[in-house]
């Protein structure tokens, strides 16, 4: 049989679901998220289901307790409940879901994945496990970005635009976030960094306008004051505006920097965390930053300056004999002063070092060394920018876990 698909607006009306358990309880929430007043009748519920914002009644279901309703669940193990329930619907002219028959219903109840704003109701002719099949596939396909959920451009409107901060990740396109991807295919505007997950830019609304800010040591396409008034200026014409980054906007990133534009500007943001470099390329390379029975701390450092000059503010000293790790971001320039300053401190020169140029992406290359010879050997190799450096004893577990990264 042939149904007549429809999606109900339920907000403030009165939905009843008789039972107290798993099914009920998956019931309640959905009804309640569509904004229902949920009374439940059971004579026992779960704890769940009883700490939710709904009307119990602890006791079995009468005839009359659908008075008022405009739908109902009949979720009960007792099919003569439900079918009491189901009867009494149908003289009220009230849509009652059976969740024991589904044939017997009036009403059935789709398998349901939501991706943002959108939500995808599927339903097979009565047979459940068939439509949560189709469900599971549609929804790794929406999160994966395997299906198209452009919303319709819609014209500009001064004053109604956004701001979505996104950490992209280290590189990998697969590394971004589900709501990252969903809030950068739907942007008017984005504004991506270098080392931002440019291969996603292709997959883009071809009417989207794409302003690449990249910077890289010496060479910065646009200043960071002339990227916040670009990201505000696009806000107040009415545009969704997404400002893609590498890693996580907050971390090095100056995701701060880029909100602080936006509450002067009084600019709705958001900020989409990322996955930061600073751990997922270790990870990725085979070295954790932290091990039990090995270290218990690690400290990542910004380390595009010279430790020697004047306006270095990271402590040296307290790094070179405290965290167990060090995990150096943006470190290849100053490399060879760093770990003089380091081993001037006291840290060992012997210490592991890892250099990891392009972590997550195919041209990855990875350079194990020490403190005291990193630097010459970063240079034989002609290793440059992107690297993450980390620094520590950890580097020593790469060799058994680098064919499983």
């Amino acid at each position: 049989m042939n149904g007549y698909p429809i999606e109900l607006s339920l907000a403030g009306k009165l939905a009843v679901v008789v039972g107290g358990g798993e099914v009920a309880l998956r019931r309640a929430r959905g009804l309640l998220d569509a904004g229902a007043m949920v009374t439940v009748v059971a004579p026992c519920a779960e704890a769940e289901l009883a700490a939710l914002p709904v009307r119990l009644r602890r006791r079995r279901y009468r005839d009359g307790d659908l008075a008022g309703a405009w739908i109902a669940h009949a979720a009960t193990d007792d099919p003569a409940v439900n079918a009491a329930v189901a009867a009494e619907a149908e003289r009220r002219r009230i849509w009652c879901v059976r969740a024991d028959d589904g044939a017997m219903s009036a009403a059935r109840m789709p398998a349901v994945t939501r991706h943002g704003e959108l939500t995808v109701a599927v339903t097979s002719g009565g047979d459940p496990r068939r439509s949560q099949r189709l469900r599971s596939a549609i929804a790794a396909a929406l999160a994966d970005g395997g299906l198209p959920t452009r919303p319709q451009r819609r014209s500009p409107v001064a004053g109604t635009g956004t701001v979505a901060l996104i950490g992209g990740g280290p590189g990998d396109p697969g590394l971004i976030t589900v709501l990252g991807r969903r809030l950068l295919a739907e942007a008017d505007v984005v504004v991506a960094d270098r080392l931002g997950p440019r291969a996603l830019l292709a997959e883009l609304d071809p009417d989207a306008e794409i302003v690449l800010a990249g910077k890289s040591p010496g060479a910065h396409t646009m200043s960071q004051t002339q990227i916040n008034a670009l990201i505000v200026d696009r806000a107040r014409a009415g545009k969704r505006v997404v400002r893609l980054k590498g890693g996580d906007p907050f971390v090095f990133g100056r995701g701060g920097e880029e909100a602080l534009a936006c509450v002067r500007a009084g600019v709705p943001f958001r900020v989409v965390p990322g996955v930061t470099s600073a751990t997922a390329v270790p990870a990725l390379a085979g070295i954790p930053v932290t091990h039990r029975g090995m270290t218990q701390d690690f400290a990542v450092i910004s380390a595009h300056l010279d430790p020697s000059q004047p306006g270095a503010s990271v402590d040296w000293e307290a790094l070179a004999s405290g965290p167990g790790t060090l995990v150096l971001l943006m470190a290849i320039a100053q490399l060879d002063s760093i770990s003089a300053e380091l081993i001037k401190r006291g840290r060992d020169a012997a210490t592991p070092v890892a250099v990891i140029r392009d972590g997550s992406l195919p041209s990855q290359q990875v350079l194990i060394s020490t403190l005291g010879q990193v630097s010459s050997d970063v240079a034989a190799a002609r290793i440059g920018p992107p690297a993450v450096v980390v620094i520590g004893q950890v580097v020593g577990l790469r060799a058994h876990l680098a064919g499983a990264a």
